[in-house]
């Protein structure tokens, strides 16, 4: 499958997009080390476990143009599919996803365009993530490219269940048998017990530390 390039636009050639997508995600990679830096010599913590990036190919980004009706061309591309660019910011407790997505929105060079909270709104799945669309200005020779990146931040625990869930889908090809749909959810549930649990540890023995000093 290719993207076709139609040269009457500005947008470049397939080569020079992802040229800029893949800056942009030095950007946030860059900025996402650096807070974790600065966080850890302010509080001594570090709030990110991890962190992953990816470009969506050129075979996925045709499917999802198809798939919403559009012509497989690099300027629809850019318009309308928003996760060409995806960094996935893995963190150790549900308190520290709003704390990094705090962060992030207080850049000032990042522009929040969107935000999917399906923590507090999981899918019907069980599936459970903090998703942000933003834009970053990517600094090119003769002019700058404000560039969409989508940002998943989630738990330990959020992500193993999201990694098994993607997985069975592929397996299945979306045709997920019913009854590992409902283990699935079991297994969501579990994965947010465990979430409260960790979290609640934590704070406990923060709050036992600070009566020590």
């Amino acid at each position: 499958m290719e993207l076709c390039d139609e040269r009457d636009s500005d947008v470049g050639s397939w080569e020079e997009v992802i040229l800029i997508y893949r800056s942009a995600l030095k950007q946030i990679l860059t900025k996402m080390e650096i807070l974790n830096d600065e966080f850890q010599h302010v509080h001594r913590y570090n709030p990110i476990e991890h962190i992953k990036s990816r470009l969506k190919t050129s075979e996925s980004i045709v499917k999802k143009l198809k798939k919403h009706g559009h012509e497989s061309t690099i300027q629809n591309m850019v318009r309308y599919v928003n996760d060409i660019a995806g960094v996935r910011v893995i963190c150790s407790f549900t308190s520290d996803i709003y704390q990094i997505a705090e962060m992030i929105t207080n850049q000032d060079d990042i522009k929040v365009i969107g935000v999917k909270d399906y923590i507090i709104n999981p899918k019907a799945s069980g599936y459970k993530s903090y998703h942000m669309l933003v834009t970053i200005p990517v600094y090119l020779s003769d002019r700058i490219e404000e560039t969409k990146v989508e940002i998943q931040i989630r738990t330990v625990a959020m992500d193993f269940w999201a990694s098994l869930e993607h997985k069975i889908n592929y397996k299945f090809e979306g045709m997920v048998p019913v009854h590992i749909e409902k283990e699935l959810i079991e297994c969501a549930k579990m994965v947010s017990e465990l979430d409260a649990k960790m979290l609640s540890l934590n704070e406990e023995v923060l709050s036992i530390s600070e009566n020590q000093k």
